[in-house]
């Protein structure tokens, strides 16, 4: 009889977790460690007060309810174009459907502000920065700038604003934190484009991987998932891990007079140094493609992926062969489901409060961590090549055992470092721990 009722318990316990399921699990709770910024000149975090990634998730039999401050546990700032916002706690609760659907009539178009929720709280927001080209003024309007552009030809933020993104590839807009592409940091792209990680370091949500699948990363406005750039090459799972592509590409023009359906519309400028093609949104056209690793017109196709085995509709955070961002680089221009993500003032009665639960998953012995330079010198870098789900304690030893120093890999980010300078020539290990989890890397110091 005890068997019968041990087996029982474990059978509600494992459909429990299946009827929870992504929208529910997925995300990084965390209600002790707070946030970090840099400011320009200060290459040294300033510690906030406000904690970071989401502090409580709820659900019932239709949504999910997750409080987050919309703060990231990897550093933000600085803002180098002039942006004199911080990113600060917006303190809101998502309302995610558990069975998002597909919209049957006209795509919804993709709006200004939140379009999707990272799995830290953070915000989304699409291509665009409210700047548009004006005619009549012969310039870019709009935005912190002033003015009223046309709306017509609209200005590309991954580009425009690259200037003014952190290392991370994000930025506030009156505090609210947002990334517009893929959350990782300029540092691990394969094609560096943005220097700013070499005075201000920090990191991302996830390090790209292409030899394995990429994490679940967020939810869209419909509900449907967001994967990292990876997936499987086949929408049934199978084919092996290839970058998954976006079907968007550069128009072949030199004058912006029409869209690439043929619609006369308000001239753009020319195609030149100062709006090289890429600028504008609508210097983009959609191809089909009918290979299964190109995405359809909303930068998403049906597929399975290791949370979703019987396959679901994902967006994929697209980027090209040099990991840069690539346009419509998460969702858009339109959503393929409907849209009714809100965010809600207070969450209903008769919800149920989801806790992580404690299962050793293995964290350490699934992922690659490197430990880079090796020998080093001045300092050691550590990088996990993975979405860390929870804060991973990292402590250096001497070979006679005797701990030198220690540093955390926090939940929702993916490097920490350790300055070696005060350190004499030789050997020493690094032991990473998680979960009662423990592995030990050995490192030389080797000064000149």
């Amino acid at each position: 009889m005890k068997k019968i009722i041990l087996l029982t318990a474990v059978l509600i316990a494992e459909l429990g977790l299946k009827a929870q399921g992504p929208a529910i699990t997925s995300w990084l709770q965390n209600t002790t460690t707070t946030a970090r910024h840099y400011v320009s000149g200060n290459s040294t975090p300033i510690t906030d007060n406000e904690l970071v990634n989401v502090q409580l998730v709820q659900y019932d039999a239709n949504y999910s309810y997750v409080s987050a401050t919309g703060l990231p546990a990897y550093v933000t700032g600085p803002f180098l174009d002039g942006n004199p916002s911080l990113a600060t706690a917006q303190n809101s609760i998502f309302k995610i459907p558990l069975n998002p659907v597909q919209n049957g009539g006209t795509p919804t178009v993709v709006g200004m502000g939140n379009i999707g929720v990272f799995i830290n709280g953070t915000a989304l927001f699409n291509y665009a920065d409210g700047v548009s080209y004006s005619l009549t003024a012969g310039a870019d309007q709009g935005g912190p700038g002033g003015g009223m552009g046309d709306g017509m030809w609209n200005r590309d933020a991954i580009l425009a604003e690259k200037d003014g993104f952190d290392c991370s590839k994000g930025h506030p807009a009156m505090g609210n934190y947002h990334h517009h592409q893929n959350p990782s940091a300029f540092k691990l792209d394969l094609n560096v484009i943005s220097t700013i990680c070499n005075t201000y370091d920090a990191d991302g949500l996830y390090a790209i991987n292409n030899s394995q699948h990429s994490p679940l990363i967020g939810f869209a406005y419909d509900g449907f998932p967001i994967y990292g750039a990876y997936g499987y090459a086949n929408t049934n799972g199978t084919g092996g891990i290839v970058r998954i592509k976006s079907s968007y590409s550069l128009r072949s023009i030199s004058v912006r007079t029409h869209y690439a359906d043929g619609s006369n519309v308000t001239d753009g400028p020319a195609v030149n140094s100062t709006y090289p093609l890429g600028h504008y949104q609508e210097d983009y056209e959609y191809i089909a493609n009918a290979n299964q690793g190109y995405l359809d017109e909303h930068n998403g196709r049906v597929c399975v992926t290791p949370e979703y085995p019987a396959g679901i509709y994902c967006y994929f955070a697209t980027v090209d062969a040099n990991w840069n961002s690539a346009y419509p680089y998460v969702v858009g221009p339109t959503f393929y489901g409907v849209t009714n993500v809100t965010t809600v003032n207070s969450v209903p009665g008769g919800t149920t409060v989801y806790t992580p639960t404690a299962i050793n998953e293995n964290l350490l012995e699934n992922v690659q961590i490197n430990v880079y330079p090796n020998p080093a010198n001045n300092f050691i870098v550590m990088q996990f090549n993975s979405l860390v789900k929870e804060n991973i304690s990292v402590e250096l030893f001497d070979i006679t055992g005797k701990s030198i120093q220690k540093s955390i890999i926090y939940q929702g980010s993916t490097i920490a470092h350790i300055d070696t300078r005060s350190l004499y020539n030789g050997q020493y290990l690094l032991r990473f721990t998680a979960n009662n989890e423990t592995v030990v890397k050995k490192i030389i110091i080797a000064k000149d």
